[in-house]
């Protein structure tokens, strides 16, 4: 099983296809070249392996985030 958490691009350049995206907390580059949608800095994407996968709207991806976010804390307090 693999999650796909939301990440928000933070710096786009289009002319190679590729997005600095935000993880909770953490950046990293992304290949852009599987996705046909138009894509701008503060869209959410879906990634895996290093490719962006899908684009999601905001308000799907701070939803996930927000359940991500609750997982998180309950593994920390050793509750899940």
């Amino acid at each position: 099983m693999c999650f796909a958490i939301p990440s928000r691009i933070i710096a786009y350049d289009a002319d190679n296809q590729m997005a600095r995206i935000d993880t909770l907390g953490r950046q990293r580059e992304v290949s852009t070249h599987l996705i046909l949608d138009a894509l701008a800095v503060g869209d959410y994407l879906l990634i895996q392996s290093g490719f962006a996968m899908e684009k999601i709207s905001r308000e799907r991806a701070l939803d996930s985030l927000e359940l991500y976010q609750q997982l998180i804390q309950e593994m920390e307090a050793g509750e899940a």
